[in-house]
């Protein structure tokens, strides 16, 4: 509530921005040509936000502030001789590396920070769960593990998509792992059976299942503004009998490691590929019941 009249000064200096909470995220994009005039916009920028807080009696921590600029790799080889921006007489070393309201990000958005730091993580609760497994029974072990372990494999995958199998896979070992875990079954035993029998979707299949929801929500007006705008309706140049079933253009993309990954792009793509039938569902609890029993047998019964 107090921060909400930040919006106007950061919007006067055409920067897109973020808030969550006490924490402000500011965003632009720019060619690298004209990166001297990213670099002083995103510093007036920072001089109006201080100039505010100083009249409204707040203090910008410092300390915490961090910029990093994303970008392909020969791009940001570009940018060497620029390493810090100046940011109300604080000194701000560009950073590869951020963690942003729980997730790893780095320049190149290869998620590799946070697959590494989900691993760590997931392992580590599994182990422990591991050790007090004789003590527990079935439902108590799959709310353990749903809690400890699933939750974090299912917050914001939906970054995830479009990333090479070999870092899913990563992540598809900790569920195989975690659901022999809850059924007490040896290491050689065959996963399929077991994420069935859990009613458990594969990770890509959660990836798709969280995108397809946005996209759903977003539809529904239900969901953020700056992803609704992202979507649009595909009309077709002539009257066809497509025209009724509900599909959203797809843009075309030049590069696979940023275009093919972004909402824009996979969103409208995976909306087309549902069913009509999971498309046109009436409310979102009968959409995610009929996507997940869509997903299910698209996975397990190919």
């Amino acid at each position: 509530m107090y921060m909400q009249p930040l919006s106007k000064v950061i919007k006067h200096h055409n920067v897109l921005y973020h808030m969550f909470a006490d924490d402000t995220q500011l965003q632009k994009s720019a060619h690298t040509k004209q990166f001297t005039e990213l670099v002083q916009s995103i510093e007036s920028c920072s001089d109006s936000i201080k100039q505010w807080m100083t009249v409204n009696k707040l203090k910008m921590n410092d300390d915490k502030t961090e910029i990093m600029p994303v970008g392909k790799q020969s791009k940001l080889k570009l940018l060497s001789e620029t390493s810090s921006l100046t940011l109300s007489d604080t000194t701000v070393t560009f950073s590869t590396k951020v963690k942003n309201l729980g997730v790893h990000l780095d320049s190149n958005l290869s998620m590799d920070a946070h697959i590494n730091s989900l691993c760590r993580t997931a392992f580590l609760e599994m182990r422990r769960i591991s050790q007090i497994r004789h003590l527990l029974s079935l439902d108590a072990t799959k709310t353990l593990v749903s809690a400890f372990i699933l939750s974090r494999l299912d917050y914001c995958n939906s970054l995830l998509a479009g990333l090479p199998d070999a870092k899913l896979d990563r992540l598809q070992r900790i569920m195989n792992n975690a659901a022999r875990l809850v059924l007490r079954k040896r290491k050689r035993d065959h996963v399929t059976p077991l994420l069935m029998t859990l009613h458990w979707l594969p990770i890509k299949a959660r990836i798709t299942y969280k995108i397809a929801t946005l996209c759903y929500r977003s539809l529904q007006d239900s969901a953020p503004s700056y992803l609704s705008s992202l979507l649009k309706p595909h009309v077709p140049t002539r009257n066809l009998r497509s025209a009724d079933a509900g599909h959203l253009v797809v843009p075309r993309v030049k590069l696979n490691a940023f275009g093919k990954r972004a909402f824009t792009y996979t969103a409208p793509s995976i909306w087309n590929s549902l069913p009509m039938s999971v498309r046109l569902s009436t409310s979102l609890p009968s959409f995610k019941s009929s996507l997940k029993t869509h997903l299910f047998r698209e996975y397990f019964n190919p």
